[in-house]
């Protein structure tokens, strides 16, 4: 018997995207805090926003528009996703 399965209540699930919410204006915030400038905030925002971005383009961009048929389970696996097809697929 496993001791971790999967997140099924709706309520757990907003309570646990409103965390990570949290959690990134928190270590954002502290950042900031340390040493503010604008330039360090306007870094810190391009930062957030690009890994937002790739984040999409690993799970939906590719599941919707390159290969429909594949399904990832997390960043591990879309690693092993891109280093298994052919150079030449595409």
């Amino acid at each position: 018997m496993s001791l971790m399965r999967d997140l099924t209540s709706q309520r757990w699930i907003y309570a646990k995207g409103f965390l990570f919410v949290v959690l990134g204006f928190m270590a954002g915030g502290l950042l900031l805090a340390e040493q503010f400038s604008w330039r360090n905030l306007v870094l810190l925002s391009i930062t957030v926003w690009a890994f937002c971005r790739a984040y999409y383009f690993a799970f939906y961009v590719i599941e919707h528009y390159v290969d429909p048929k594949y399904r990832f389970a997390g960043l591990g696996d879309f690693l092993r996703y891109l280093l298994s097809r052919k150079p030449n697929d595409g």
